[in-house]
């Protein structure tokens, strides 16, 4: 099934091409559907490729933005829903793997995989290259736009200097300010460790190893927690691998699903 552009609606805006299992590309803070387009290319020859917008973020920064990870994580399952997808393997992306997480706890049967990127499981975020109190305030003071330009450099190891990096700035200018404000909040107050050894679904966690805003302790918690688990560091990239290293990346993430899919009944079968 393919939808072309953006579809708004009655629900979420969001990016659909291809047929099969369902794959679901997740952003993160200031991100934003658009930010999928190579890894929704290179899988729709064999998935279902879904990347929604979160409320107040990318092409859906016409909604209210959440303000909890457990209301982003209901917001996109009642989209999935209303979209007929019944289930599907997750890909949630900093911010957006803290949604994951909780969409899994939620609805473990409607999850067959998991892939927790450039993410951890607590939203404070320790050792970040600024605390998210500091983020806060700047964000008030600078607004969206400036903000993304400050923070997204840090998501690449080459800064603003990076291919990638005027993109992601693009994205992040659209978002709601308030979504934004709500978003930080969201992830201060979240915290997933104790539901990690609820996640039985196979899981792939996939970090880069210089990484400013998840370091390896939040890395390291979910590795030893999740009980199907396997982990994947990338060298030399920051908290955007797929953008930065984009082969070795999707390299990893094919390996995954393919290894993965005989566990999993559905896919098996087709």
């Amino acid at each position: 099934m393919a939808s072309g552009p953006d579809a708004l609606s009655d629900g979420l805006a969001y990016l659909r091409s291809g047929t099969g299992p369902a794959l679901v590309l997740v952003h993160g803070y200031l991100g934003g559907a658009a930010q999928w387009a190579h890894e929704i290319e290179i899988f729709s020859d064999r998935y279902d490729v879904i990347a929604p917008n979160l409320p107040g973020f990318g092409a859906a920064a016409d909604h209210k933005g959440c303000t909890s990870i457990e209301g982003m994580a209901r917001a996109l399952l009642e989209r999935l829903e209303s979209l007929g997808v019944d289930r599907f393997t997750l890909i949630g992306h900093s911010m957006g793997g803290m949604v994951v997480q909780e969409m899994a706890r939620m609805r473990p049967e409607r999850v067959s995989r998991l892939v927790l990127y450039g993410t951890g499981p607590l939203g404070l975020m320790p050792d970040r290259f600024e605390p998210i109190a500091v983020s806060m305030q700047r964000l008030l003071e600078d607004g969206v736009e400036r903000t993304i330009r400050r923070i997204g450099a840090t998501w690449f190891k080459n800064g603003a200097g990076a291919a990638a990096y005027p993109l992601l700035c693009e994205i992040g200018a659209q978002a709601d300010p308030q979504a934004a404000e709500n978003a930080l909040y969201a992830m201060a107050d979240w915290d997933g460790r104790a539901a990690l050894p609820l996640l039985g679904m196979p899981t792939l966690v996939v970090w880069g190893d210089t990484d400013r805003s998840y370091r390896w302790p939040q890395v390291e918690t979910l590795w030893r927690n999740l009980p199907d688990v396997r982990l994947a560091v990338i060298p030399g990239v920051a908290h955007a691998a797929h953008l930065e290293k984009p082969g070795l990346f999707r390299s990893i993430l094919e390996d995954f699903l393919t290894e993965t899919a005989a566990q999993d009944g559905v896919e098996a079968a087709q």
